[in-house]
């Protein structure tokens, strides 16, 4: 895979969120709360990571196909898509 520079401050944000959350749901989890609330918080969690995951990737293809300038180079860059959407 390409190395590219990216903005990642959104992502860092929200990743930080996620993990005071998921803090919050191991207190929950220590604290024996009840079954439904933790599975909602997880749920909760798991969603926002997928979002962050969702996000990072889509802005890593944009910026790896605006990289374009060789034609030479479209095969890698379009082989380095193909990889990195697999985790979409």
């Amino acid at each position: 895979m390409g190395k590219h520079k990216h903005d990642n401050k959104e992502i860092l944000n929200r990743l930080r969120r996620v993990n005071g959350h998921l803090e919050k749901v191991i207190t929950m989890l220590q604290q024996d709360e009840e079954c439904l609330n933790v599975a909602q918080q997880l749920q909760a969690v798991s969603s926002a990571v997928s979002s962050a995951k969702k996000s990072y990737i889509q802005d890593h293809i944009e910026t790896c196909l605006s990289d374009v300038r060789d034609p030479r180079s479209m095969n890698a860059k379009v082989k380095e898509f193909k990889e990195i959407a697999k985790y979409l």
